[in-house]
């Protein structure tokens, strides 16, 4: 019976599945660089300067970068630069941190600050097209940007890994600010490429990433989804993400079940006030005010006509019965639905990196 891990908040949960019910395991297998190449490029900041890093969300990755730059500042005499990071997940950070060190939270006023330099890792977006610096810059900062963004999507359904005017939107954003950016590309195994510069000239990474990650596999019944790491997992408006890259794989009529912890939540005001009874799915097509995270709840309603979604999580079943979501205790209850709905013999796909991988 072979034995595959999936991510599940801060640990991995094991997925015990027989031999005759594996489709396959999809794991995206791109190149990792080495230690000294991820070096010889963040050398190329002038890190003699002032630096108030950003930290847009915690990784392996981001980790990975914070200590390399600190290892630099240390072997050059240099001041190590200043961390900041929202409140919620600034303990997480500092744990990756070098004994010493300090991090502070990260003012929402400071957007002007020429010093700043923004640091996070490149997914896929549904909206967007691709997570990126100045995609994340937009929905935190740009309220009235994210109406155009909105309103300029290609229908109503995800369009992840793909060029969009939202994407030229974000950019258009994030260009009216001098501040630099470290984007990172990754997988599970560690870091791919990284790109230094303004947010809208690092999102050429997107050609890195669509190199590795993009994976045909035909269209399946039965889907079971990691999304790889924590910080895609951390809410259910985050770990969406995930399930509109493989949404284009699955059978009308077929099954997807998405195991995420979502452990800050549900992370978005539009899926929050739908449950509330507070926002209409009328509403969401041409809404004359942005609410944060109306493409999920868009999106969520037009993919289910086509097919169901399951949900391992720690959120409320009635959060999950409000959204339509069939909620599962756990992983193995998991594949023991699969086997009962849609038969015994049920070939299942598995995708363990579900947020950087665009399965189609």
């Amino acid at each position: 019976m072979p034995e595959i891990w999936l991510n599940y908040g801060i640990t991995d949960v094991v997925l015990d599945i027989r031999a005759e019910n594996l489709e396959q395991k999809f794991d995206n297998d791109g190149t990792t660089i080495e230690d000294s190449a991820i070096k010889e490029k963040l050398s190329s900041i002038d890190l003699s300067k002032p630096m108030d890093l950003v930290v847009l969300h915690n990784s392996r990755s981001i980790q990975k970068i914070i200590s390399s730059l600190f290892t630099i500042c240390e072997q050059k005499s240099l001041p190590f630069p200043h961390v900041l990071t929202e409140k919620k997940i600034m303990n997480k950070v500092k744990a990756g941190m070098p004994e010493g060190s300090s991090i502070n939270e990260f003012d929402n006023n400071e957007l002007s600050n020429p010093n700043l330099v923004f640091m996070a890792e490149m997914e896929f977006d549904g909206l967007f097209g691709y997570e990126t610096i100045s995609t994340r810059l937009i929905k935190k900062f740009g309220q009235d940007y994210m109406l155009s963004a909105y309103a300029k999507r290609k229908g109503n359904f995800p369009t992840p890994g793909q060029p969009t005017d939202s994407l030229e939107e974000a950019k258009k954003f994030s260009n009216n600010f001098e501040i630099q950016g470290i984007e990172i590309v990754s997988n599970s195994k560690g870091i791919i490429d990284l790109s230094i510069g303004h947010p809208s000239e690092t999102l050429s990474l997107t050609k890195t990433l669509e190199s590795f990650a993009i994976q045909d596999i035909g269209k399946q019944k039965s889907m079971i989804i990691s999304t790889g790491k924590e910080s895609s997992n951390d809410t259910l408006s985050k770990s969406l993400s995930s399930l509109w890259n493989c949404s284009n794989a699955i059978q009308n009529g077929g099954l997807a079940i998405l195991i995420a912890e979502c452990m800050d939540g549900l992370g978005s005001d539009a899926l929050q006030q739908y449950i509330e009874g507070r926002l209409s799915h009328e509403r969401l097509r041409n809404p004359t005010k942005y609410i944060g995270g109306m493409e999920d709840l868009l999106f969520l309603n037009e993919v289910q006509q086509n097919f169901q979604i399951g949900l391992v999580s720690i959120l409320p079943e009635f959060y999950a019965k409000k959204l339509n979501l069939i909620t599962l205790s756990g992983i193995k209850d998991s594949m023991n639905y699969i086997l009962k709905t849609q038969g015994s013999r049920q070939k299942v796909a598995i995708i363990s990196d579900g947020a950087r991988m665009l399965i189609r």
